[in-house]
C-alpha cells in the first residue's frame, strides 16, 4: 500500500495534468500537430473521468493525512 504522502503527490500531479489537458488547448494543439486530430472526439470520454479520478485520489489522500 502506498503511503499517504506519495498518494497525495500522485493525486495532485494527475489533477494538474488532467486540468491542463481539459481546459487548455494544449492537447488539441499537440494532437493536431502530430496528425492525430481524429482522436479529439474521444478526449472528453478519457479526460473527464481521469480528472474525476485524480480529484478523488487527492481528496482521499488529504482526508487520510489530516485524519
Amino acid at each position: 500500500m502506498m503511503n499517504n504522502q506519495k498518494l497525495l503527490k500522485i493525486g495532485i500531479v494527475g489533477t494538474v495534468v488532467a486540468v491542463i489537458c481539459c481546459f487548455t488547448p494544449a492537447l488539441v494543439i499537440l494532437l493536431g500537430t502530430l496528425g492525430l486530430s481524429a482522436w479529439l472526439g474521444w478526449l472528453d470520454f478519457v479526460l473527464l473521468p481521469a480528472l474525476a479520478l485524480f480529484i478523488l485520489i487527492t481528496a482521499y489522500a488529504a482526508w487520510k493525512k489530516y485524519r
